[in-house]
């Protein structure tokens, strides 16, 4: 059983990408799976980029969770580093997962399965070797029902 739903939610983000493949603002997107639908407190998801236009960009993060997440909220911290490690950025996140009052779903999706997305604040532009790290801030060893994290960078 487990496996058809991990087929099932294999097959949907590869459709999701798909789809957001005609975003002609979209420099970067990738995304990773987090091993048995749990983020571990000291897992850090981390994400190299190579090259980046030199124009003004924005940065977004996409959490892809279900309905096994135990809270409404995600906080998340956001490391931006040099290609020499140097920290850039550091910055925590709070993204909403699901409405406090009525416990809705606060992302896109359909089945159990939802995607919320949230703006970073990404200030570096025409520059490479930079790398994104987020790291889950709830506190707790091991938060379940998030299937993957990623990050969005566009012009």
């Amino acid at each position: 059983m487990k496996s058809k739903i991990k087929q099932v939610s294999l097959i949907l983000s590869a459709l999701f990408l798909g789809l957001s493949a005609c975003d002609d603002s979209r420099v970067y997107e990738s995304y990773q799976s987090l091993p048995g639908m749990n983020w571990h407190e000291s897992d850090t998801v981390s994400f190299a980029l190579s090259t980046l236009p030199d124009q003004t960009l924005s940065g977004t993060i996409g959490i892809k969770y279900n309905g096994d997440y135990e809270f409404h909220n995600l906080y998340v911290k956001y490391l931006l580093t040099d290609s020499l490690g140097n920290l850039l950025q550091n910055e925590l996140i709070n993204v909403g997962l699901f409405d406090s009052k009525s416990g809705k779903p606060l992302g896109k999706g359909f089945g159990n399965t939802y995607t919320q997305f949230d703006s970073i604040p990404f200030l570096a532009n025409g520059t490479g070797g930079l790398e994104v790290h987020f790291i889950q801030y709830m506190r707790v060893n091991q938060l379940k029902g998030i299937e993957s994290v990623g990050i969005k960078i566009n012009k």
